[in-house]
């Protein structure tokens, strides 16, 4: 058994449909060489008919003797291509590159209609598809942010790409990209069917197996971030101190957006040159003026003063 595309995987008797494809080519011949005759009948007749050597009723009848082994000639290659696509059923081959999995036909098993229609399970090893569920609110939000899934758009920097996470909870090294989408929502469970698919050279993946499923649906370029501890939440809403130009500093509210990894985007409020107080702000009011020192460099202070002691 071979398992690569066009190569086969099961052979079934093919003495009897061979017969078939040696008698459809004789009956062929057969049928070219009788076109040949009525033709060369009809030549002859052409020139004593004009002469008054032959009747009307002689070409006419030559003719339809041509015409009708033009007709056999059309049937016996029709029957021809019919015999010899027959005969290539007997050749089962694999739609694509892997793994028989299982085998259902032995040698000497009857296939067909009366007999076993299933003869052998192909696995695909080299890529591999997943399957997963997204809420109506995924749908939603990623339609906020442009995002079509099961479609590519090359004037985006970057594409929802699917990660997965394996039962050791280590990420796997390749993504993937969604190429279907489930069109409808399922009204019981209100959630809807997407797949991706990801490479899998070296067969880490097996068909089957489950797996945790992270899709990215946006990316925010040139996005203003701050650290998670230099924000401050009170009853008017979020806010941050921000130093001005004169070393005085400001309490601002701001409008935050996405979180990951203690880190906050500031979708409105903030600007990208704003120098914000990390550390120390609880003992600020507005108007105070600082003295500003780098994160780093009160990292570096306080590993010097550790060395000295």
């Amino acid at each position: 058994m071979c398992l690569f595309y066009a190569f086969c995987v099961i052979i079934i008797n093919s003495a009897l449909y061979k017969a078939k494809v040696d008698k459809a080519k004789a009956q062929l011949k057969k049928d070219e060489a009788q076109e040949a005759k009525a033709q060369r009948d009809v030549e002859r007749l052409k020139p004593l008919y004009e002469q008054n050597a032959a009747s009307q009723l002689d070409l006419d009848n030559a003719i339809a003797a041509y015409e009708s082994a033009q007709a056999n000639v059309a049937m016996s290659q029709a029957d021809l291509a019919q015999a010899e696509l027959e005969l290539d059923y007997t050749t089962v081959r694999s739609p694509f590159s892997g793994r028989i999995s299982e085998r259902n036909a032995d040698i000497g098993t009857l296939l067909g209609p009366n007999g076993k229609s299933l003869l052998a399970t192909v696995v695909k090893s080299d890529t591999v598809l997943v399957d997963f569920s997204m809420t109506a609110l995924d749908y939603l939000r990623s339609q906020q942010r442009n995002v079509r899934l099961g479609e590519q758009d090359t004037t985006r920097s970057w594409q929802p790409n699917v990660t997965i996470t394996l039962a050791d909870n280590s990420v796997y090294p390749f993504t993937g990209l969604v190429d279907f989408a489930e069109p409808q929502v399922d009204p019981k469970t209100g959630t809807f069917s997407v797949r991706a698919e990801l490479p899998n050279p070296k067969q880490q993946l097996l068909p089957g197996q489950f797996t945790k499923v992270k899709l990215l649906l946006d990316i925010q370029e040139n996005a203003v971030v701050v650290p998670r501890k230099a924000v401050s939440i009170e009853k008017g809403g979020a806010y941050i101190w921000v130093m001005r130009s004169d070393e005085t500093v400001e309490k601002r509210f701001i409008e935050l957006g996405s979180e990951l990894d203690n880190r906050i985007v500031v979708e409105r409020g903030l600007g990208k040159k704003d120098i914000i107080v990390t550390e120390g702000y609880h003992k600020l009011s507005p108007g105070i003026k600082v003295h500003p020192i780098k994160a780093e460099s009160k990292k570096n202070i306080s590993n010097s003063e550790g060395k000295k002691q």
